[in-house]
């Protein structure tokens, strides 16, 4: 299925090419098969990532999965930003009253510049409002900013119940905990807020699964009864074991070990091509959901982009069909509007 031009991406974007995937007609396309779409921050393709238009714009259009990356506050509460230095994803850079917070930190081995989500309290973060994190890559994005709070988790959690009940269908919330190593270190553990907010909130195994890079985090909340997800990078390993590397962990055996603690796998989509990791996560009784699909040219194989410009779109829709007939679960992406709609052709 070719993907057919930008103009006609960009009206799906508006609402207007969409209608025939959104709410309880993707549901019965999941249900009558095919891998389970998950909102990669929302809809990050198409609103700022993290923000309640992200979240509710993925569903509108059949996201089956909602993704939330948690970091704490200073005052110990679970919000929801890609990455715990927050100047690209917030406006924090350009309020004087917080100059005085950048500083440089140590972040899973690695020296971080800019703000933390740790050195602000909640009511804080509620003053500072979110942007693209990729101007140069989305520019068309960049309308919304300044216009969404930075959310809490407990916040997303009700986001996706209000959305369930509006649309007909479960909603799951798919939370990762980021760096739950370095926030242990400092005394602000990610996992215990977390398994208490899916206690609160009553939580089931169709309505929140749990993901992490780190295996001794997901270890932590294997008495939680939702199914835990063992993301998997591309080059070194899990920041908390580190004489494991990922390639390990792909192998059946380390596939083996993963499946004694996880249900699924996320391995980059790199991984998935012209190897035989599906077949081998199913063996291990995993299933598996490859990230990050997205329709840039500059993130899409050689053979699937159109155009010269590296943020021109090019055959998402291929590379969705691709995968699918690979046998993979699970597509993790910015654009579930479009793995929705080559899911059901």
């Amino acid at each position: 299925m070719r993907f057919g031009r930008r103009s006609l991406l960009l009206a799906a974007a508006a609402g207007t090419a969409t209608t025939a995937t959104a709410g309880p007609a993707a549901a019965e396309a999941h249900k009558g098969g095919g891998p389970v779409v998950i909102g990669h921050r929302g809809a990050a393709g198409w609103r700022p990532e993290h923000t309640a238009a992200s979240y509710t714009y993925a569903v509108q259009t059949g996201a089956d999965w909602i993704e939330p990356d948690l970091v704490p506050t200073k005052d110990h509460v679970l919000v929801v930003r890609h990455e715990n230095e927050i100047s690209q994803t917030t406006d924090v850079a350009g309020r004087p009253e917080f100059t005085d917070r950048r500083t440089t930190k140590t972040v899973d081995g690695r020296q971080v510049t800019g703000w933390f989500t740790e050195d602000f309290t909640l009511a804080e973060l509620k003053t500072l409002r979110a942007v693209e994190r990729l101007p140069a890559v989305r520019n068309r994005n960049t309308v919304f900013d300044g216009r969404a709070e930075v959310m809490t988790f407990q916040e997303v959690v009700d986001l996706a119940r209000r959305l369930s009940r509006e649309h007909g269908r479960t909603i799951t919330v798919f939370p990762e905990t980021k760096h739950p190593t370095y926030f242990r270190s400092i005394g602000l553990p990610l996992e215990p807020k977390l398994a208490a907010a899916v206690r609160r909130n009553r939580l089931g195994r169709r309505e929140c699964v749990v993901q992490s890079f780190e295996p001794t985090s997901l270890r932590r909340m294997t008495g939680l009864n939702v199914p835990l997800w063992q993301a998997l990078g591309t080059t070194g390993g899990p920041y908390d074991l580190p004489s494991t590397t990922y390639r390990d962990m792909m192998t059946p055996a380390g596939l083996a070990g993963i499946a004694e603690y996880a249900d699924w796998i996320g391995p980059d989509k790199s991984s998935v091509a012209g190897t035989t990791l599906v077949a081998d996560a199913h063996a291990a009784g995993l299933r598996i959901g490859p990230y990050t699909f997205r329709a840039e040219n500059q993130f899409l194989p050689e053979r699937f982009r159109r155009g010269s410009g590296a943020n021109d779109f090019g055959d998402a829709f291929a590379e969705y069909a691709l995968y699918y007939r690979m046998g993979v679960d699970a597509v993790v992406t910015d654009f579930p509007d479009l793995a929705v709609s080559a899911r059901r052709s």
